[in-house]
């Protein structure tokens, strides 16, 4: 699990204050001055609005691009918790060695004591009262390197700007009006088919699945992806999937006690939950139960047993599952889901068990924290896949979100049936595409089967959501037909087979995924 060291900053500013005494003294700053400066807030509107043009301009915004005055109205306006980012002073490209063994190195732990140091001293020289200075906590995590703070001193965030330790400084609270992104859908993002929604559906045409044995349900599009005729080659079995998601519906008996039956066998199907709720240092787990539908949807896609009862069947429907509970639902936005999918992404990597993680979630720009969760489950041989993106409207304009838009994972979106590409009604595309899916029906707009929160009927779950959580499943069975390869051995095959290799489409990548081809198939 996510542990993270508490200490009090007046440690480290005793252990510091004979070397800071030898320093030329400074000029201070009055309390009546620093309030002038730290009440002078960029209103929220206008911070958006900064926000949205990056996003128009460039498709992503990074808090570190921005002037401190802006960094420390948006920590202000949102919970004031620092997430800061550190690294030996000497160190030019850390990121490669994100989460190794040399974060518990002298140079990396010496970073972090010189920016604990910085803070105390600040919070000092600037005439914080003694209790604060004793009851300011910090939060160091332990397997990736950042700490977290909270902050109310301007002056800290400027003195962090000069420091060759500091990688980033970002304020994880700060939440984006997405209603600017959709002005004639102010709940586009909410009531998208990547949302809060997986009910059983009633009234499937027969034209939208096949009956196999035993008596399962197999998805419409799995013939168009190649996949029923993979299983002749495997079925995942061996294979262990990681869902990072709103969790799995404990009301759903075939993810939990029936998840092994019919010629689904021998697996195992294990739940945690890495999102917290409360306040800062007084958070607690909320359990790895669905609230949202959207990570029993998921799941389902991946690992739903082929069993009897009449239900949809998963891709791998003989692989391993392990669900986490990292977000509320599908907008990684908050300060609680930012920490609860990092936490997911380090409690997977560190699993030897786990070879695919499956991320249908994601936010328009980057988190840095994030970033470094999901370099230290890259760095331990994970092949993560990510959802380019679900909306309405604004899928016009807007491309791939994060963190499908990082090196380290796989992006993939869905795309409609038929001759040529064509997008689904709700996906994004854009040139960190990696992979499409066969996902809607033309004509109908019908989206692929999965299982429900509860119940015995199929449901149905689009976007390009559901395309990821099917990429994931098609490489479980590839990985299963070939136990001995590497991730990116399976990364190479599942791009030699795909439909447009070698030629990489600047919206859809290499095309839409042939597991048949990919297993081996003739």
């Amino acid at each position: 699990m996510f542990l993270k060291t508490k200490i009090n900053l007046a440690l480290v500013f005793g252990a510091l204050l004979v070397a800071s005494c030898t320093q030329e003294e400074k000029p201070s700053v009055s309390l009546v001055e620093q309030n002038e400066t730290q009440t002078d807030l960029i209103p929220q509107s206008e911070i958006d609005q900064l926000i949205l043009k990056s996003l128009q301009e460039t498709g992503d915004f990074i808090w570190m691009d921005q002037s401190d005055r802006l960094l420390f109205s948006a920590l202000m306006q949102g919970d004031s918790i620092l997430t800061i980012g550190y690294k030996p002073a000497e160190m030019s490209q850390p990121n490669s060695r994100i989460g190794l063994d040399e974060l518990k190195s002298p140079a990396w732990q010496s970073s972090a004591s010189k920016i604990i140091g910085m803070i105390s001293e600040t919070l000092e020289k600037n005439g914080s009262p003694a209790y604060r200075v004793r009851n300011q906590e910090i939060e160091i995590h332990e397997a990736l390197p950042y700490l977290e703070v909270k902050i109310t001193d301007f002056e800290v965030l400027q003195n962090l700007r000069k420091m060759p330790e500091v990688r980033y400084f970002e304020p994880v609270g700060y939440q984006f009006n997405y209603e600017l992104l959709n002005s004639e859908n102010p709940y586009a993002r909410i009531t998208s088919d990547s949302g809060c929604s997986n009910d059983s559906q009633g009234n499937l045409s027969t034209n939208d699945f096949s009956v196999i044995t035993p008596n399962a349900k197999a998805s419409w599009n799995y013939p168009q992806m190649g996949i029923t005729q993979a299983w002749s080659q495997s079925t995942g079995a061996g294979i262990t999937v990681g869902v990072i998601d709103t969790g799995i519906s404990p009301n759903q008996p075939l993810m939990g006690s029936s998840f092994n039956s019919g010629e689904s066998s021998g697996r195992s199907v294990l739940k945690f939950g890495t999102y917290k709720t409360g306040f800062w240092l007084w958070k607690s787990y909320d359990g790895p139960n669905d609230q949202c539908g959207h990570g029993t949807a998921m799941a389902g896609v991946v690992a739903a047993p082929r069993n009897s009862i009449g239900n949809a069947v998963g891709v791998a429907y003989n692989s391993n599952l392990i669900t986490v509970r990292g977000t509320s639902d599908v907008i990684v936005n908050t300060s609680d889901e930012k920490n609860g999918v990092a936490e997911a992404l380090v409690l997977l990597g560190n699993r030897s068990d786990v070879k695919i993680i499956s991320m249908s979630i994601g936010d328009v720009f980057s988190n840095s924290k994030v970033a470094d969760a999901v370099r230290y489950a890259y760095n331990r041989g994970k092949l993560i896949f990510a959802a380019a993106g679900t909306s309405t409207s604004f899928t016009n304009w807007f491309g791939v979100i994060f963190p499908a838009t990082m090196a380290e994972t796989i992006a993939v979106t869905g795309v409609k049936e038929g001759s040529g590409y064509q997008r689904c009604d709700t996906c994004h595309s854009g040139s960190k595409v990696e992979f499409t899916v066969v996902m809607e029906r033309a004509g109908t707009n019908t989206k692929p089967l999965t299982v429900p929160n509860s119940g015995n009927n199929p449901a149905t779950v689009g976007g390009s959501s559901v395309a990821t959580a099917t990429a994931s499943g098609i490489a479980a069975l590839v990985w299963a037909k070939n136990p001995g390869w590497t991730r990116d051995q399976v990364l190479a095959q599942l791009r030699g087979t795909s439909a447009l290799f070698p030629t990489r489409n600047s919206q859809y990548g290499y095309g839409n995924l042939n597991a048949a081809a990919a297993v081996g198939v003739n």
